[in-house]
């Protein structure tokens, strides 16, 4: 967790707070200037009402310039920015025929695989001109290419589990998924820092939720006894099901799961265990399959496996691995398979091509080279970050590493000057994270050489000391001859 320093934490909650004053001092004199004209609602509530709504009219919209960046190209190491302008002071922003060549810090080309590969491009437009972009069809209708199975078989093989199933959208994987899992009297123990789809599923599943503290095995074991001592709400009666859900690596933080342990947990307890792999599948381990190979825990001790094509494999889309009777359980129950228009076949070719790269099965050994390759460029980038004075989140081998910001009036300025230095970040703020947390997200990709990192390390470094978010002392470097008298001593 982030502890804030006090002085950082008191000048954003001074920031914040003057940035909400004035928003309503503009709201108040709206509503009067606004006094005399006819609503339009016509006898309707406003739609858009509340405390978001409030957010986005007189925080947001102010620095939207910072978010949704059209791009004109592949998102590879470097890709082109459209270049916006806005004549309303961004309340509206219109594309230009002007692009920006900048470096790529901010997609989840974790491995390279979304600009043209010698491999996968080929294969992919094939896919194309045989079965089209869409099969315009349910799995269970006449959407059920024969790439579809192959690719669940592979998924299944990857990952080491009995079977798998393929789902549209990583999103909708969990938001789908977990409540045909559980259902009113089963208990789900979520970690705090669950993804939003996480969530979302959980409230819609019926099942009592609880959460523990991040990443912290001890109060995993202090809610599972207190839960299973107490029962389910009201009647007591012993939960029909637990479920515990994590994350490989947490997308807003860079870390790792603590894995080991709360596997054993969990399997004290005897609950089920969860595992979303979406930023880790691929990313890490020694041949890519995750946190269960980097963190030596055996894939069939994890009950259910999740992941997404859209990160390490350049495509869209996600998947459940599990045993073969889960599987075919979602198979027949979970209306995202049933209803849902299946992958596009092409997508599904470029994930079937991606993993037969990182297996060495297409006679080459590129995707270990890729696999050693993000891992090195993550370490080094950083631990050099870091060296700078930087306040970063995150693990070794994690490609995800948030630099904290903290004050909102950072939010736009580190933005903007990076781009205007031709290196794109991505800047994420509420409600993707609390209010005082806000944060600009590093990703790694291994298509990115040690010049680009050096360029992008140069760029943040400098618009670091600009804006003021350096908040630990710079790591001076030794001079050289002490290494060597170290080692003569």
């Amino acid at each position: 967790m982030v502890r804030l320093p006090y002085l950082t934490a008191l000048t954003t909650l001074f920031s914040y707070g003057l940035l909400f004053a004035f928003g309503h001092f503009r709201d108040f004199f709206r509503r009067i200037l606004d006094a005399g004209k006819s609503s339009n609602l016509k006898g309707y509530a406003p739609i858009c009402l509340g405390y978001e709504d409030f957010y986005t009219r007189r925080l947001y919209l102010r620095i939207q310039d910072c978010f949704n960046r059209p791009i004109a190209s592949a998102p590879d190491a470097w890709f082109d920015v459209v270049e916006r302008t806005s004549n309303d002071g961004n309340k509206t922003l219109q594309c230009t025929t002007k692009t920006s060549k900048c470096l790529n810090l901010g997609s989840y080309n974790y491995l390279g695989f979304a600009a043209a590969d010698e491999y996968c491009t080929p294969r992919v437009i094939e896919s194309l001109k045989k079965y089209s972009a869409s099969t315009c069809s349910s799995r269970v209708d006449g959407g059920n290419t024969k790439l579809h199975t192959e690719l669940e078989e592979l998924v299944a093989r990857f990952v080491g589990k009995r079977a798998a199933i393929l789902f549209g959208m990583g999103y909708v994987t969990n938001s789908a998924i977990i409540p045909i899992l559980i259902g009113k009297g089963g208990l789900i123990v979520s970690d705090s820092l669950n993804h939003i789809s996480i969530v979302n599923g959980a409230r819609g599943s019926g099942a009592t939720v609880q959460v523990f503290q991040h990443n912290n095995p001890a109060h995993l074991e202090d809610v599972l006894r207190e839960q299973i001592a107490g029962g389910q709400p009201r009647t007591h009666r012993p939960w029909k099901k637990i479920i515990v859900i994590i994350e490989g690596i947490y997308s807003m933080e860079g870390e790792l799961c603590n894995l080991p342990e709360i596997m054993a947990v969990c399997k004290k307890y005897k609950a089920y265990t969860y595992l979303d792999e979406a930023h880790s599948i691929g990313a890490v381990g020694k041949t890519g399959r995750g946190v269960c190979e980097l963190l030596g825990v055996d894939p069939a001790d994890v009950d259910i496996m999740m992941g997404t094509f859209t990160k390490s494999f350049g495509s869209c889309g996600g998947y459940i691995a599990a045993s073969k009777e889960i599987i075919d359980h979602l198979k027949h129950a979970c209306p995202a398979h049933i209803y849902a228009t299946s992958m596009s076949p092409p997508a599904v070719q470029q994930v079937i091509s991606a993993i037969k790269v990182v297996l060495g099965e297409d006679g080459s050994n590129r995707g270990a080279k890729k696999l050693a390759q993000i891992r090195e460029n993550s370490n080094f980038f950083r631990s050099e970050l870091q060296k700078m004075g930087f306040e970063v989140l995150g693990d070794n081998d994690s490609p995800v590493m948030p630099i904290m910001l903290y004050n909102p009036a950072k939010i736009p300025a580190f933005s903007r000057e990076c781009l205007r230095q031709n290196v794109a970040v991505v800047t994420v703020a509420f409600p993707a994270t609390p209010l005082l947390l806000a944060r600009a997200r590093i990703c790694i990709s291994a298509s990115q050489s040690r010049e680009d990192l050096i360029k992008g390390l140069e760029v943040i470094s400098k618009v670091g000391d600009l804006v003021g978010i350096k908040y630990f002392p710079v790591e001076q470097e030794k001079p050289a001859y002490v290494d060597k008298i170290k080692k003569i001593q």
